[in-house]
């Protein structure tokens, strides 16, 4: 289990975004050195936990408790066979790309100790967003990356350090319930019945995601 890069993007100006200056950091490429990551600071204010690395929409994007996006080489793999075109590693605007981790079934609360110093939590998965569509240039892509149910995984900082392509990662505490990234996306996405499974992850799992399964459980129980 380890990182097979870092990924860092600039923005860039593009048709397909509605943030208001018409920028996005989603073209995320591989780092050359190590690169630091700490908590950025609450959604709205903070941007992404890597340093160098650029989220240009903080109303959806950025924030403490989405600091870092991982995806899965396996995952990536996947679709390049699904999609017929090679897709390196950041295709899909994640700042890690690993290799031997099942994020799709990696617990909400889960951490990970990265290289000697950084530890993150495990928070949701990947919401797809027109920003995404649109540098896939795929049809349908939202549709197609939602019904494939493997949005790979956002992650809060919880002790900073610094990493790089190479690090390994170590699984260091997995909590005793059973949501999963994978039920958590399901939930919030095309399973709303499934919000009240929610509620065993407690405040691991991000605020949106809490609330909305907190909505959920007050306007039909649990």
């Amino acid at each position: 289990m380890r990182l097979l890069s870092v990924n860092l993007g600039r923005a860039k100006a593009v048709p397909y975004t509605d943030q208001p200056e018409g920028v996005t950091g989603i073209d995320k490429r591989p780092a050359d050195g190590p690169v630091r990551v700490a908590a950025p600071g609450a959604k709205g204010f903070g941007a992404s936990g890597l340093a160098g690395d650029s989220v240009c929409d903080t109303r959806h994007h950025g924030g403490d408790d989405q600091a870092v996006y991982a995806m899965a080489r396996e995952d990536l793999d996947a679709w390049e066979r699904e999609l017929g075109r090679d897709l390196p590693d950041g295709s899909f605007g994640e700042n890690l790309t690993t290799t031997g981790l099942d994020l799709a079934g990696a617990l909400i609360g889960e951490r990970w100790r990265i290289g000697p110093e950084l530890l993150l939590e495990v928070t949701s998965g990947r919401i797809p967003c027109r920003t995404f569509q649109g540098h896939m240039g795929e049809r349908r892509w939202v549709k197609r990356f939602t019904e494939k149910g493997r949005p790979g995984a956002y992650f809060r900082v919880l002790e900073p350090g610094e990493i790089r392509a190479g690090d390994p990662v170590r699984i260091v505490h997995r909590p005793a319930h059973e949501v999963t990234v994978a039920v958590q996306f399901r939930a919030v996405t095309t399973q709303r019945e499934l919000l009240p499974r929610l509620l065993a992850a407690g405040d691991a799992l991000h605020p949106e995601a809490l609330a909305s399964a907190r909505k959920y459980v007050a306007e039909y129980g649990a």
